[in-house]
């Protein structure tokens, strides 16, 4: 009996899935060629579950490389127990859908790829209206909300600064 030698796949592409997992996050895939979809964080698991079902499909038969990017979070003291709880839970989810998928995440933190749009603000609101002006800026086809935004910048770090 002999051991038949599988050939690995080649990609063409690459295609970069970024999550930003908070309840307030968003999805985002994203190709080399332009292809753009966006969605909030689903509230439940199967659709968690059903988002990344399509894209990992999607990829395959599209021949791209899909490289995962979540954005690496943790809870801070001064929040509530239960939200602190809910976000890890939700982050939690979303290594385990991708892990059941075969997907090996890159986890970036906010400082990291952040860093790619400086200069921001310190203050928290006018960085987000300050990323959220850049992720319109730079896609502006793409309907960015606060939802979606930092998914879209992610996917964008990942894009340009993947090593």
């Amino acid at each position: 009996m002999s051991s038949a030698k599988t050939k690995r796949k080649e990609f063409s592409l690459k295609a970069i899935l970024a999550i930003d997992p908070g309840a307030r996050g968003g999805v985002v895939a994203m190709t080399e060629d332009g292809m753009i979809e966006c969605s909030k964080c689903p509230a439940s698991t199967g659709e968690m579950s059903l988002i990344i079902s399509h894209i990992v499909n999607e990829c395959y038969v599209k021949d791209y490389n899909l490289i995962a990017y979540i954005e690496k979070v943790h809870a801070f003291p001064t929040d509530a127990r239960n939200s602190a709880f809910k976000f890890g839970m939700n982050y939690g989810m979303w290594l385990g859908m991708l892990a059941s998928s075969g997907v090996v995440p890159i986890k970036v933190t906010p400082q990291k790829w952040q860093k790619a749009f400086q200069p921001l603000s310190k203050i928290k609101k006018d960085r987000k209206k300050e990323l959220r002006q850049i992720a319109s800026d730079m896609f502006p086809k793409v309907k960015v909300t606060y939802l979606v935004c930092d998914a879209l910048l992610i996917a964008a770090y990942g894009m340009s600064y993947d090593k």
